[in-house]
């Protein structure tokens, strides 16, 4: 990289992080752009309540206002997906964690990450970010064990998605700026453990990532508003 390009890089970061201290003390809020009730039923998946854990209400900061939803959703071949949804509250900074920042916190090692599109039909084309992840355990019989999860996640604001962190604080910068709002963005993640051997096998997977793009499919007109354009920002 020349000199050049560097001093350019670092104008870029000193002006991003100084406009830190020029965002607005008190911001309007735009309508929130997701319906906090996970529906019972999304197609042939039925869904039951699940709670989040004390510290992730802690650190995601439900003292600012940080809303939560979390459902496990099973079919009829015994399945479960876990769909889960923080709205953020004033404190953007704690409200909205990506996935990459808090699963090695958990004791996941991301090993494969990736935007993917997912056809919602007539609602148009949603990208998402896919991870895929895995956790070393260890059983009672003190035999090691490796569990693999597959993720899914996006952002929707008042009227857009982005399934990029860094797109969608930009976008949050530019309207607390230009504009003196919040969007109170929502962090959408759909999450499955894989079965045992289903790392070894190419067709289980795609069956699993067939039935979580179909269960977004169907989840996302039950919880995303009319306001919220399903085109993509990336």
């Amino acid at each position: 990289m020349t000199t050049k390009h560097l001093a350019i890089l670092l104008a870029v970061l000193l002006v991003g992080l100084g406009s830190v201290f020029l965002l607005p003390h008190h911001l309007g809020f735009q309508p929130v752009g997701v319906e906090m009730n996970l529906p019972k039923m999304v197609g042939g998946w039925y869904g039951r309540d699940l709670d989040f854990s004390e510290k992730e209400r802690t650190v995601l900061g439900e003292d600012a206002g940080t809303e939560f939803a979390r459902k496990a959703y099973h079919n009829g071949a015994g399945f479960e997906i876990i769909a889960s949804v923080v709205l953020s509250g004033e404190d953007m900074s704690r409200s909205i964690h990506r996935p990459e920042r808090c699963m090695p916190a958990q004791g996941f090692t991301i090993i494969d990450k990736g935007a993917v599109p997912v056809a919602l039909g007539d609602h148009g084309l949603l990208r998402v970010t896919r991870l895929q992840n895995v956790r070393n355990v260890t059983e009672e019989s003190g035999k090691s064990l490796a569990l693999y999860n597959v993720t899914y996640y996006w952002f929707v604001g008042h009227t857009v998605t982005t399934s990029s962190h860094i797109v969608r604080t930009w976008l949050d910068m530019k309207d607390r700026l230009l504009h003196g709002y919040n969007q109170r963005w929502a962090y959408v993640t759909v999450a499955a453990q894989w079965p045992p051997g289903a790392e070894q096998d190419p067709r289980a997977q795609r069956v699993i990532d067939d039935w979580m793009k179909d269960f977004i499919k169907q989840l996302v007109p039950k919880i995303q508003k009319d306001s919220v354009q399903i085109a993509s920002v990336n």
